[in-house]
């Protein structure tokens, strides 16, 4: 038993070593005059909707449809800190003010910029320092999942969205990397948006909770299926490494066991702007929001969106 426990240990470490050298590394994070400060640790965790490490073949198994250029998909704030652990959804629709382009939607800033104006965006937006950087594409999401043989969920209602190629019944069920793309990815319910970025903040941290579980700790094919997924999934800041890695992975697992508060950000409207359909802050709650996480202090019940 002693010597299953060492071997496992090495490989852990083993892997963890190979994981770090193999990330993707990009300069997402910029010093600027007046960046602000604040406390406790700030994730900003990007879904692209790049088609770039797919083949036609796997376009047309994922239904992701073959757009040209990058956008983010997913767009969402993680706070760590004393005051526990804040996930916080993003709008892609947020209309913002994007440095040196004006108001567009937020998204827009990735196009614009990629990864550096889309974090001078958000946190100019917000007033929080963002820490940490992490990016996953269509193919990097499909391979994490089904490296640790599919995810938990639970579905309250069946889904059938021929767009997103997913159809789900309702009930407790494992999503394969396939399916559960086309579940964060759907919008084919009531709430359109509002559900698709509720149905992300719980499926990543669900996901996480299995990475981290025995079940994929304690398997050799399947720590190895992840160590070779992993780095051919995730674009990082070039300041991160895999223990920062570790620490997201710990914080999502938090809330996918009830610890800690998922959200989006207080919503003040929709109105169309050029043409556009766009999505407006509650500035006052959202305010009222990021403050609490700059002190880092508990988000006020009346500022969670």
């Amino acid at each position: 038993m002693f010597t299953l426990v060492v071997v496992l240990a090495l490989l852990a470490v083993a892997g963890a070593v190979y994981i770090d050298t193999k990330l993707t590394r990009i300069s997402a994070l910029d010093d600027y005059t007046g960046r602000p400060d604040s406390s406790g640790t700030n994730w900003l965790i990007v879904g692209s909707d790049s088609r770039a490490d797919l083949t036609e073949q796997q376009e047309q198994e994922l239904t992701t449809g073959n757009a040209a250029g990058e956008r983010t998909d997913t767009i969402m704030l993680l706070h760590t800190g004393s005051s526990g652990t804040t996930l916080v959804s993003l709008p892609r629709d947020s209309l913002l003010s994007i440095p040196g382009k004006g108001r567009n939607k937020l998204n827009a800033a990735y196009a614009f910029g990629g990864p550096t104006l889309m974090t001078k965006t958000v946190e100019q937006a917000t007033g929080l320092r963002i820490d940490h950087y992490a990016e996953i594409g269509f193919g990097g999401f499909v391979g994490v999942v089904d490296a640790v043989g599919g995810v938990d969920m639970c579905i309250p209602s069946a889904m059938k969205d021929p767009k997103a190629g997913l159809a789900v019944s309702a009930g407790c069920q494992r999503l394969d990397g396939q399916t559960a793309l086309g579940y964060v990815r759907s919008r084919a319910t009531a709430r359109a948006d509002l559900d698709r970025m509720q149905h992300q903040r719980e499926f990543l941290a669900a996901l996480m909770h299995r990475v981290l579980s025995p079940t994929t700790l304690v398997n050799p094919l399947r720590i190895a299926a992840l160590v070779h997924a992993l780095p051919a999934a995730l674009t990082v800041d070039a300041g991160d490494h895999v223990w920062n890695l570790l620490s997201l992975a710990l914080a999502m697992r938090e809330l996918s066991g009830g610890g800690g508060v998922t959200t989006t950000v207080p919503i003040g409207g929709f109105s169309t702007v050029g043409g556009q359909a766009v999505l407006r802050w509650d500035n006052t709650r959202a305010k009222a929001m990021f403050g609490a996480l700059d002190q880092d202090e508990p988000v006020p019940h009346s500022a969670l969106g």
